[in-house]
């Protein structure tokens, strides 16, 4: 059985609306609805993700009946790495580089540097990496607005 080193479904679904958010016109609002049903994510999760980045302040809402949701600043400014930490925290791949000293063999142990600078290198690209450089631009929707008469 093979086992990776995998990121979560809360971040994986953060960054794809995020990404979405990016590719839409200047000013344009994506309803909740929508981008569950562009994205095939659930509804309800989705809403709650997006509130969690609504207060760490990468995303805006916009409430009443053409509300929904915007980035909260330009696409460019905003990191990979910034999404992720926002709905998980600091992005560490083991207890020993959180600086807690929560490992009983860290003064002996060889692998620290490793680890080390496996994670400097990871969080490196991911800085990088703007949602701009990621998104498409994002097709509008046709509106039906009633059947027409020939």
């Amino acid at each position: 059985m093979q086992h990776v080193l995998q990121i979560s479904r809360k971040i994986d679904y953060a960054l794809r609306a995020m990404i979405h958010l990016a590719g839409l016109p200047d000013g344009r609002i994506a309803p909740l609805q929508d981008l569950a049903s562009t994205l095939h994510l659930p509804r309800e999760f989705l809403a709650k993700i997006l509130k969690v980045l609504v207060a760490r302040g990468v995303v805006r809402s916009v409430r009443g009946a053409h509300g929904g949701y915007q980035l909260a600043r330009p696409a460019r400014e905003i990191s990979f790495l910034e999404v992720i930490e926002a709905v998980e925290g600091p992005v560490q791949l083991n207890v020993c580089l959180d600086d807690k000293d929560r490992c009983d063999v860290s003064s002996s142990c060889t692998m620290y540097h490793v680890w080390k600078a496996g994670q400097d290198r990871m969080l490196e690209v991911y800085r990088r990496t703007t949602l701009a450089e990621l998104a498409s631009p994002v097709e509008p929707r046709p509106v039906v607005l009633g059947v027409s008469a020939r």
